[in-house]
C-alpha cells in the first residue's frame, strides 16, 4: 500500500468519526430545542427544576462538562493521532452511551420525542464506540 492510500484511510477514519460526533452533537441539541417548546418543561424550568432535580449553577455546570465531550470529540476526532484518537473515541463515545441512558430514568417519565433523540443518541454512540474499536492503523 503507498503513502497516499494510508493518508487517504486515517483521514477518512478521522472524517467519519468526527462526521458522528457533529451528527450526535445536532440531535443533542435540537432534542433539548424541542423540550423548550414543551409547557411541562418550561414551567419545571421557571420554577427551577427538571423532573425531581433542581437546576443549579452546579447542576448547569456539570450538564455542561457532560456536552462538552461531544463537542470536543468533533475537533479531536479530526487531529489526534491514531491510537489516542481511537482510545478517546471508544471511552467518549461509552461514556455518553451511559449518560445517555441514565437520563432516560431521571425525574419524569419521558416523552416520545425524548425516547425517540434517545434512541438515535444511543445508537450513534454504539455506532462511535464499535467503529473506533474496530478501526485500524492504517500506518502498519
Amino acid at each position: 500500500m503507498n503513502t497516499n492510500t494510508k493518508t487517504f484511510e486515517m483521514q477518512d477514519g478521522k472524517t467519519i468519526l468526527s462526521s458522528l460526533w457533529i451528527f450526535l452533537t445536532a440531535n443533542y441539541i435540537y432534542c433539548d430545542v424541542l423540550a423548550h417548546m414543551e409547557s411541562t418543561t418550561l414551567r419545571e424550568l421557571i420554577n427551577g427544576t427538571v423532573g425531581s432535580i433542581q437546576v443549579t449553577q452546579g447542576f448547569l455546570l456539570t450538564a455542561a462538562i457532560m456536552m462538552e465531550i461531544p463537542f470536543a470529540m468533533i475537533l479531536l476526532a479530526r487531529v489526534l493521532k491514531y491510537r489516542v484518537n481511537r482510545w478517546a473515541n471508544i471511552i467518549a463515545g461509552a461514556i455518553m452511551a451511559v449518560i445517555q441512558v441514565g437520563t432516560m430514568g431521571m425525574g419524569t417519565a419521558p416523552t416520545l420525542y425524548y425516547l425517540f433523540y434517545s434512541a438515535i443518541e444511543i445508537t450513534c454512540t454504539l455506532f462511535i464506540v464499535w467503529y473506533a474499536w474496530k478501526w485500524t492503523n492504517p500506518e502498519g
